[in-house]
């Protein structure tokens, strides 16, 4: 027997409000908005979801698990997330060919390159 995975939780200081940015990034639906857990989904019965949970504790250090967009157009993508409140942060990952932003609470994730 095999696990499905159902899930990702996001610990989050104001889970609503960072569930819509992902949702918005995303192009995601707010599923569920409760103030102990907030779940985003493609769709309200495709799995997996994301849920953000609350915790009174601010981001610290670097993720161990991150998310890595790949859009059409990355340079636009770049430009879109950083519109919306999305930051660059340095993570040590020297000349690379993917850019690394945080998300309004400091969750690093990548835009990676169209595939060639």
């Amino acid at each position: 027997m095999t696990s499905v995975w159902e899930s990702l939780t996001v610990d989050a200081q104001d889970p609503s409000r960072l569930a819509h940015w992902w949702a918005e990034a995303l192009g995601y639906q707010v599923i569920s908005d409760k103030p102990d857990e907030v779940e985003i989904r493609r769709a309200p019965d495709v799995a997996p979801g994301i849920v953000f949970v609350p915790v009174a504790d601010g981001k610290v250090t670097k993720n161990r698990l991150h998310i890595d967009l790949r859009p059409a157009d990355q340079e636009a993508e770049v430009e879109r997330l950083v519109d919306m409140g999305a930051r660059h942060v340095d993570v040590g990952q020297g000349d690379v060919q993917w850019t690394v932003l945080a998300d309004p609470e400091g969750n690093e994730f990548c835009v990676l390159r169209q595939r060639g």
